[in-house]
């Protein structure tokens, strides 16, 4: 699981349904231990409903179906500082994903 917090609109279907996706889990998992996100750099638990929102209305804008709201939560504590780099996340996604490169490095 992961955000990448990078520009929704220079993501492939995958990453961005991808994404999406691990939303609902992190969700789900915010009150079990998430250490080893948080120290990765991969949860940024103040921005997932922004986040969802922002992939969720990108999925509408490219023809997608989106039906699953994320569900109403509360962000612990302990995991409200977390965050994510967003260059060094763009800098993952295109380096191992050809489709994601070529949307990050085109012109429109």
């Amino acid at each position: 699981m992961r955000m990448w917090m990078t520009d929704v609109t220079k993501m492939c279907r995958r990453h961005l349904l991808g994404e999406h996706v691990e939303h609902h889990m992190f969700v789900g998992s915010l009150h079990k231990d998430l250490t080893g996100y948080v120290a990765n750099g991969l949860l940024q638990a103040s921005s997932l409903t922004q986040r969802h929102d922002a992939i969720a209305a990108e999925m509408v804008r490219r023809g997608y179906n989106h039906r699953s709201p994320l569900p109403s939560h509360s962000i612990p504590l302990e995991l409200q500082s977390s965050t994510v780099d967003p260059a060094r996340s763009t800098t993952d996604l295109t380096t191992r994903c050809p489709e994601c490169a070529a949307l990050h490095w085109s012109k429109t």
